[in-house]
């Protein structure tokens, strides 16, 4: 298939977004990070790094603070966290070609919709299964997997042949990066296993700083986890979907073995002293129990657990 797109813009190039931004680069698609000024200076002196399967590299790409390569982008990367997720939108919303593709390369069940309120651009939800962390500025390691699921938001959208279209033609973009690309008309429900797995891993991994391997090695804590994978098996029913819990728990427990040295992003944000994503994983599942009538005290003490802990680690 001819490659529908000339230039790919990533917003909120941080671990995932660079990773991916090199990927496409490396493969000789034209991509521009948009990054924290830090990031941008490091890649401008002397490349992005990116540290994968015992190599380091040094890609070269563009990257810079300012949204305006977004006026000339048709195919953009959303990796900002879930919490900036309406303010980027308001931000990027005048710059965006109508005719742009928007991936939500983001953790969370909500942020595709947030995303589809602000922007006259085409939104697709998008899982991301990759263990990526920032090594310093300019400097990515990948500890494992990079595979992506897309499809249809809404039923309309799945309607629509021009649109399918398209997203085949995100496969086609990102095979030559060696990332694999698989389209699902149940992409909501894929980026419902996903924060599953993130509920069970992400808070613990924060609270401890411990890698997914270690955690997996301590005794009792399977069974906590899946106390976890419950709850958020008990409100994703409430919510009207249906996920298989036995391969639901096969996959969360797969992650320790094909992400064993990855700290979750929650707990890189935590020892950095920022804000994390709790709101939108375990916190965003004992809300939604709370509203649906769902018990969620697991969730809801790892939220709050988590919440204590961004207050400890932040500047006084």
């Amino acid at each position: 298939m001819q490659n529908l797109f000339s230039s790919t813009v990533v917003v909120g190039a941080g671990a995932v977004g660079s990773f991916y931004g090199a990927m496409l680069a490396r493969a000789g698609r034209p991509v521009t990070l948009i990054a924290r000024d830090a990031h941008v200076a490091a890649i401008q002196g002397r490349g992005l790094l990116l540290d994968m399967a015992g190599q380091r590299h040094t890609v070269d790409v563009q990257a810079t603070s300012s949204l305006e390569p977004l006026r000339s982008a048709d195919l953009v990367l959303v990796c900002v966290k879930s919490t900036d997720t309406a303010s980027i939108a308001a931000q990027i919303a005048p710059l965006l070609r109508p005719d742009a593709l928007v991936l939500s390369l983001q953790n969370g069940v909500e942020n595709a919709a947030t995303l589809a309120g602000h922007l006259a651009a085409c939104v697709i939800p998008t899982v991301v299964y990759v263990a990526t962390g920032m090594a310093g500025p300019g400097h990515v390691s990948h500890h494992g997997r990079g595979e992506l699921v897309i499809g249809p938001r809404t039923a309309a959208q799945a309607q629509d042949p021009a649109l399918m279209q398209r997203l085949q033609a995100v496969v086609a973009h990102f095979a030559p990066a060696q990332i694999g690309v698989s389209i699902s008309s149940q992409v909501m429900e894929a980026l419902w296993q996903k924060l599953l797995i993130n509920c069970a891993y992400n808070a613990i991994s924060a609270l401890t700083q411990q890698p997914y391997g270690v955690m997996a090695q301590q005794p009792g804590l399977q069974a906590f986890q899946q106390a976890i994978v419950n709850e958020v098996l008990a409100v994703a029913q409430a919510e009207g979907l249906t996920l298989d819990g036995q391969a639901m728990w096969a996959a969360t427990a797969q992650v320790a073995v094909s992400m064993a040295t990855q700290r979750s992003s929650t707990a890189q944000d935590l020892a950095r002293g920022k804000p994390t994503e709790i709101d939108h994983l375990n916190g965003f599942v004992a809300r939604r129990g709370a509203e649906l009538g769902v018990a969620t005290p697991m969730n809801q003490a790892l939220w709050a657990l988590v919440k204590l802990a961004e207050r400890s680690s932040s500047p006084a």
